[in-house]
């Protein structure tokens, strides 16, 4: 498809969210099917959809990877990122909303809000994205687009309306009704290629009059004048137009959002493209970035315009078996053309772009340029990775990154013959490049390979994409639990390095308080040295010191979080003192102190919801209290119960396939890491001894 030339304002770049099975991939293949670029609508369960092009996906019927198509619609242009719903590969999301402009939630009308639908929300609340809701699957059995809306009111948002209202019921649904234009727009089969527009159906005119007029209410907030002429006319003085641009700018408020629903798979997906157009932003809506200016450390602001120096965040990295590594961008400012230099300013790294590429899905269509506002791979890049910033080598700016979380299961891998040992070596460093949240480490004491990720299911695909891209064959370890270490209490204490060796010696005298930081907050160094009892240039040696003590604890040596340290005094001399000196006082300070302030193991504790037909439930609670489980809330939902508990992860390995034989295959799970909690003393004890073995 030749590119089009269309104006930056009426762009769009938004991603499908929602919980696993939601419908999202189907979602986006209606979207190409009804923009012309599909000829037909691939069925994601027999491996058939456009976005789901790698084999594990094709198998497993699920998306892993996010995969960016571009389609047009009524002379805009939608650059679609379909993200997965599994937890797992919640990477996927965060990465694609951080420079997505709006996004379509997609919620399945049988079951409404479910887990992941909410940890997906709470990353586009993040990052200020706004949203249209779209409830699929109404038209089956169980579904129902009022008590999913009743769900999205109690889990996410009082502030969501119905735009459309679906006319008819379950298998019987033939459309909406419009509450903006007050039409009908119905089909005879969801498959049809054009919907009918008609007047309101008689027996839905009261309802949906008095839906038109909550979201009326809701729309004249945004605009004084309308609001005063609301209040002094009523309704009927507000015309369609002025109604569609008061409901665009509550949408693009970001805490006010529409919802519409039907069948992803059918005609009604022209009403979401519709919405997609005349209520999400253009990359003109967006506030301009700011970013650092490298040289100088000041603020600097970057407008989505093509004659501003170039910038540009690099959001994912893909191999392609054809043309190798990819790095898809999303263009803030300026314009990127191939054959030209970039910097990327997180390395400060001259690199050339080969080609630019335009993707639909796993295929590429060859373009010579991507302008501000725009998203599109780039190909020979070599030392980008994920969260970098790629700029005008003259004018460099550094963008804010992307922030992922630590991975919380390992397992230990190796190679089954010479041969594979290096091919494992290019594979997981080409798999490392692809996902910040996939790590790879040798362990200092027993020499293995250990890879970690955010689950089960992560680390299987990628050891079955090690077999299947790479051909390594590898024997693979049990998973193995991430545990953290920290401290309850507060200490003070010195450390001091002095060695006399004939001729000059080493001298590093440091005090430092250890004492808790907030959960989360990671490692906090504070310098409140008064003069110049330590040298300036001593300071930081001390920080690395007792950064690099902290990679290994003194309960089972694990490495040690949420610990603040403040270096209040010390002393130096004037010969024998120099920064290794003062790197040793402070790795021997943070050794003694972290033993003193009462220091504890701490495991990872997911937030575990499971979805079961009732008759399971006193079983499946049972064994979630056997796994030390915590039952936080029992819930009714459409044909079953919800039991939502916090589990330790360590006694989560295998639950699936428990659960499955507990509940007759008829039971579903979803966790996600919530927090790191203190292991209980009988725990604690076995697991040092193991380490320690």
């Amino acid at each position: 498809m030749a590119e089009k030339n269309v104006p930056l304002k009426d762009y769009r770049n938004i991603g499908i969210i929602a919980h696993i099975d939601a419908g999202k991939t189907t979602t986006t293949e209606g979207i190409l099917y009804r923009t012309g670029i599909k000829h037909k609508i691939g069925a994601t369960h027999q491996g058939e959809s456009t976005t789901d092009w790698m084999e594990q996906e094709k198998e497993r019927g699920i998306t892993i990877t996010s995969a960016a198509v571009t389609a047009f619609w009524k002379d805009h242009k939608v650059n679609i990122i379909d993200t997965p719903g599994h937890i797992d590969f919640t990477v996927e999301v965060e990465r694609s909303l951080r420079v997505l402009d709006g996004a379509v939630t997609v919620f399945d009308g049988k079951m409404g809000v479910e887990a992941q639908t909410e940890t997906v929300w709470r990353q586009a609340n993040k990052y200020g994205v706004p949203r249209i809701c779209f409830i699929n699957k109404i038209n089956q059995t169980g579904g129902d687009f009022f008590k999913s809306l009743e769900t999205i009111h109690t889990r996410l948002s009082k502030h969501a309306l119905p735009v459309h209202l679906p006319i008819g019921f379950e298998k019987d649904i033939n459309g909406v009704v419009d509450l903006v234009d007050m039409k009908a727009y119905t089909y005879d089969d969801f498959t049809d290629h054009e919907l009918k527009v008609s007047d309101i159906p008689a027996d839905m005119l009261e309802k949906a009059k008095n839906a038109r007029s909550l979201l009326v209410e809701a729309a004249v907030e945004a605009d004084d004048e309308l609001f005063e002429r609301f209040l002094e006319k009523g309704e009927d003085s507000i015309t369609t137009p002025e109604l569609k641009s008061a409901l665009r700018k509550r949408v693009l408020a970001g805490d006010f959002y529409l919802v519409t629903g039907g069948d992803g798979r059918g005609v009604i997906v022209e009403k979401v493209l519709d919405l997609v157009v005349d209520y999400l932003p253009s990359p003109l809506d967006v506030e301009s970035i700011w970013g650092t200016d490298v040289k100088t450390g000041d603020k600097v602001e970057r407008h989505p315009d093509a004659s501003e120096p170039m910038a540009g965040l690099a959001f994912k990295v893909a191999t392609d078996p054809f043309v190798g590594k990819l790095i898809f961008v999303r263009v803030y400012s300026g314009k990127i053309k191939a054959g030209s230099y970039v910097l990327n300013s997180a390395t400060g790294t001259k690199e050339r772009i080969g080609r630019i590429v335009r993707m639909h899905a796993d295929k590429r269509e060859e373009i010579d340029e991507i302008g501000a506002g725009d998203i599109a791979a780039v190909v020979g890049l070599k030392d980008t990775t994920t969260g970098a910033t790629l700029c005008d080598v003259a004018k460099p700016v550094l963008l804010e990154s992307i922030t992922f979380a630590d991975p919380p299961v390992s397992i230990a891998v190796e190679p089954k013959t010479k041969a594979d040992q290096e091919k494992m070596g290019i594979a997981l460093k080409r798999l490392t490049d692809e996902d910040p949240t996939f790590r790879v480490h040798t362990d200092d004491e027993t020499g293995q390979t250990i890879m970690s990720g955010m689950g089960e299911l992560h680390l299987d695909i990628y050891i079955d994409r090690m077999r299947r891209e790479f051909n390594v064959e590898a024997n693979i370890g049990e998973p193995q639990v991430a545990y953290r270490e920290s401290i309850k209490g507060t200490t003070k204490i010195q450390g001091k390095y002095a060695k006399q060796s004939g001729g000059r010696g080493q001298y590093g005298d440091v005090w430092i308080e250890f004492e808790p930081n907030e959960v989360g907050k990671g490692f906090e160094f504070v310098d409140i040295i008064k003069g110049g009892v330590v040298p300036q240039e001593y300071r930081k040696p001390v920080e690395q010191g007792i950064r690099e003590t902290l990679n290994s604890g003194v309960i089972a040596g694990y490495p040690v979080v949420d610990v603040k340290a403040t270096l209040y005094d010390g002393s130096y001399h004037d010969v024998d003192s120099n920064e290794m000196a003062f790197k040793m006082a402070g790795s021997l300070a943070t050794r003694d102190g972290i033993k003193q302030a009462n220091p504890a193991l701490l495991e990872p504790v997911m937030n575990v919801e499971v979805t079961t037909p009732e008759e399971f439930m006193g079983d499946i609670i049972g064994d979630l209290s056997s796994r030390r489980g915590r039952i936080e809330a029992m819930e009714d939902i459409p044909g079953a119960k919800l039991v939502k508990a916090f589990v330790p992860l360590a006694s989560l390995f295998g639950y699936t396939s428990d659960l499955r034989s507990m509940s007759q295959g008829r039971a579903a799970s979803t966790m996600e890491l919530a927090q790191y909690e203190e292991v209980p003393p009988n725990v604690s004890q076995e697991i040092i001894e193991k380490r320690t073995k």
